[in-house]
């Protein structure tokens, strides 16, 4: 009896590659600022050669040793082996930007339980039973969440749980119909008020709030509005005095600001790729170093995938609500309102030096986004702030490799510390050495 012919096994389906990514953004500003940073090396020859360059004061004594050294040099030869150098720095350079497109790293933490939205505002709920106090923490409008808790090892919100802390998250997320005519004042006396209340029927407790970056200033406005029901705020990196460094790149960003608002009117936001592109204009070379230097990693690394994991965060931006991007480009940028005391939220002045609160304010001294001095004004305006400077970056503070020594442990000591008071004597300054395990001290206002 013949046998039937047997039917062929379907194959298994191939692994799908991961989607290219589309950063880093905006990605044509950095290929051409790749472009220009080498390509200009070899218009300026003719300059180096007829001595015409002017240098900086700084760069005078070795660019008068540098041209002692080519006086010898055969111009062709010098010529080529500057295209040569330039040739291998943008091949280079693309090479790590292709590699970061291209690596198989996705974000799978899994999302808390969401505790209260309204609109595309949510409050991710990261408490896992522990007793200590509730914590509501506040990051920028401008980057997702989760740079709060990037990766299972980074992460600041899973930190405070198991610590015992109630840590609870605002998500803001893009904003939707509703949130494009939102002002600071609605987020702060709207959103965030309720969202304050939402952590207080939770806990029965009243609640430490700690603000970062552009939320601390969220936080600060928040401490103000509903001061009796606040126990204490922790401003991290949080800006006040615009001009007291680099005012001129601030106050350039004020002066952009009217150019964008045929966009603003138009869209309603305004879009990631501009606030992309004015972070960028604050360290032009900053993207050609990063990827650089991830080119000559290995992508299996752990460094590669914390890498990749870290710009993936900074390429995934939302955008501002048009009334958002003018009070935060022309007011604090521009004119610098909150450092002349001109900010207001929901009518009011915000104070900083009548805050009857409590305060924590970590600065990082090594920080490029805001400047040591603009926060550290803030901290000095309100009478029962302690002050921690770190040496870490503006996002190493909270997703670096010394986040949680240098940060996160004193921060945790803070907000553990039981009977805090708030008398207007100026506490000690914090210190920012590595913890021994036991809470960050404190003296006793």
């Amino acid at each position: 009896m013949a046998s039937k012919p047997s039917t062929p096994r379907p194959r298994a389906p191939e692994p799908a590659e991961p989607a290219l990514r589309q950063g880093p953004r905006p990605l044509p500003l950095h290929l051409a600022a790749a472009t220009m940073a080498w390509t200009s090396s070899l218009a300026a020859l003719p300059l180096l050669k007829g001595g015409s360059i002017a240098w900086k004061g700084e760069l005078r004594a070795a660019a008068q040793s540098l041209a002692g050294d080519l006086a010898e040099v055969r111009a062709d030869a010098f010529a080529d082996a500057v295209t040569a150098e330039a040739e291998r720095r943008l091949t280079a350079f693309l090479d790590g930007l292709t590699a970061y497109r291209r690596h198989r790293y996705r974000r799978a933490l899994p999302v808390p339980p969401v505790l209260w939205q309204e609109g595309t505002t949510r409050l991710l709920d990261y408490s896992t039973g522990g007793a200590g106090p509730a914590v509501l923490v506040i990051p920028s409008l401008i980057n997702r969440a989760y740079i709060l808790d990037l990766i299972e090892d980074r992460s600041f919100m899973r930190f405070l749980a198991g610590a015992g802390f109630r840590p609870y998250l605002v998500d803001w997320q893009a904003p939707g119909e509703v949130e494009r005519d939102f002002t600071l004042g609605d987020y702060i006396a709207g959103r965030l008020s309720r969202a304050l209340d939402a952590v207080e029927a939770m806990t029965k407790a009243k609640p430490f709030i700690v603000g970062y970056c552009m939320g601390g200033l969220l936080a600060l406005g928040l401490a103000q509005h509903r001061c009796p029901d606040v126990a204490g705020v922790a401003l991290l990196a949080t800006p006040w005095d615009f001009h007291a460094e680099r005012a001129d790149q601030a106050m350039l960003i004020g002066t952009l600001a009217p150019q964008f608002e045929p966009l603003l009117q138009l869209l309603g936001e305004l879009p990631v790729d501009i606030i992309q592109a004015l972070f960028a204009a604050l360290d032009p070379s900053l993207t050609l170093r990063k990827f650089l230097g991830f080119a000559a990693l290995d992508p299996d690394s752990e460094r590669a995938r914390q890498f990749v994991a870290l710009e993936d965060w900074l390429n995934d931006g939302v955008a501002l609500s048009a009334p958002v991007a003018r009070e935060a480009l022309s007011g604090w940028y521009g004119r610098n309102s909150t450092g002349r005391g001109d900010w207001r939220v929901a009518g009011q002045a915000v104070k900083p030096e009548a805050l009857d609160l409590p305060c924590l304010a970590v600065i990082p001294d090594q920080d490029r986004i805001v400047p040591p001095a603009s926060a550290l004004a803030l901290a000095e305006l309100i009478p029962a702030c302690r002050i921690l400077r770190t040496a870490t970056g503006h996002i190493g503070m909270m997703a670096g490799a010394k986040a949680k020594r240098d940060v996160w442990q004193p921060l945790a000591g803070w907000l553990g510390e039981p009977g805090v008071s708030c008398a207007a004597e100026r506490p000690p300054v914090l210190s920012a050495k590595p913890s021994s395990g036991k809470k960050a001290s404190r003296r006793k206002s």
